[in-house]
Parts: structure tokens; C-alpha cells; sequence
């Protein structure tokens, strides 16, 4: 079937899936919307009525990416007790949520494609998660399990590192391994245990 017979959505379905696949199997630098194209079953041509670049291809994974990742961060954080409980379940989400689609995790975690900086609107869903991390900050300092200082840019970026950090070790090394039983996102829990003393509240001299 050519690209002209199917709807506009359909077709930027199966541009996309095609995208993901392609940079599974050739690494998320790998992409090229010649192969996309031929798995699409289209010429390559016929792509740019969807999408103007390769890096708008990028664009459209990252955020549909940052999309899931922040909706599992919503829903964790919502089936848990305000404060550290949320916050250690927003961490879990990322992580589960990043060794089942490495690909995803890859461009929105790291900078694996020269000169693809995701646009304003792609980004969105990643700065609004990181709003709800800095809600569960606080209400972890409001609740007197944190100190003061961890509801800051610091400790936002701490728990980036957190995540990111052994994530990164865990794709590198055991890319198949299951979040449970991994060899660096099984620490995960230890590592957010760090986190927690890093920011223990200070006692009153």
C-alpha cells in the first residue's frame, strides 16, 4: 500500500515504530530515513510530507519519550505516600520504564546524535516531570524526611544522577538484564538510600 492511501496519523505511526527499530538495531546515531523508508515500504520522498528532517524523526521519539516517562512518573507518584515513598517510586518508574524501551532512554538521557537538540514542545513533558520530582522534594522536606536543602536545583539534580548515572551503567553493560536483576539498576534502591543520607535533616544542636 503507498503512503498516499493511508491516513496522515497511520502513516506517522508507522514512521516512527520504523525510526525506533532501525536505531534498535544501527544505534540511536544510526538513523537514516532511507532505510526508514524502504521498511515503510515507501520512497523516501514521501517522508518528508510527515516530517521535514531526520532530526524532526528525532524530535517526534523524543517526545513521545518524554511523554510515557512523564506519565509514569505522574502515576507512581500518585499511587504513593507523599514524600519519600513518591519519590522513591517516581525513581523506580524512570528506571523500569527506561531498561523496557533503551532506545528512548538513550535520547533523552544522554546526547548519542551530533547537533539534535529536541525542541521546545518535545522537551515540555520533561520539564513537567521534573516539577513533580521537585514536588515530592518537597514534601519530603515538609514531612521532615529530607533537609531543607534538598528541595533545590541541587537536589533535582542529584536525583538525575541517581537515575541517569546508574542507568547508564546498566544499558552499557547488561542492556537484556531485568530491572530486578541487573547488576547496576538493582542498586538503585541502595544508591537512593545515599541520596536520602546525603540529605538527612539536621539536628537541632
Amino acid at each position: 500500500m503507498g503512503i498516499e492511501r493511508r491516513s496522515g496519523a497511520d502513516t506517522r505511526r508507522e514512521i516512527v515504530d520504523a525510526a525506533v527499530a532501525v536505531m534498535a538495531e544501527r544505534g540511536v546515531a544510526g538513523l537514516n530515513l532511507s532505510e526508514v523508508a524502504r521498511r515503510v515500504g515507501v520512497r523516501q520522498p514521501s517522508l518528508y510530507k510527515h516530517f521535514a528532517s531526520l532530526h524532526a524523526v528525532y524530535d517526534e521519539v523524543f517526545r513521545e519519550g518524554a511523554e510515557r516517562q512523564l506519565d509514569a512518573v505522574a502515576r507512581a507518584v500518585r499511587g504513593s505516600k507523599p514524600g519519600l515513598p513518591a519519590l522513591a517510586a517516581a525513581v523506580e518508574a524512570i528506571g523500569r520504564l527506561a531498561m523496557a524501551d533503551p532506545v528512548v532512554a538513550q535520547l533523552l538521557s544522554w546526547r548519542p546524535v551530533p547537533d539534535f537538540v529536541p525542541s521546545q514542545e518535545a522537551f515540555r513533558p520533561s520539564v513537567e516531570m521534573v516539577g513533580i520530582v521537585r514536588a515530592t522534594l518537597r514534601d519530603a522536606v515538609a514531612a521532615g524526611e529530607l533537609d531543607s536543602a534538598a528541595d533545590s536545583d541541587e537536589g533535582v539534580a542529584l536525583v538525575s544522577i541517581i537515575v541517569s548515572g546508574t542507568l547508564t551503567q546498566q544499558l552499557a553493560n547488561e542492556p537484556d538484564a531485568g530491572y530486578e536483576d541487573g547488576r547496576f539498576s538493582s542498586l538503585m534502591p541502595s544508591v537512593f538510600a545515599m541520596f536520602v543520607r546525603y540529605f538527612a535533616p539536621k539536628t537541632q544542636e
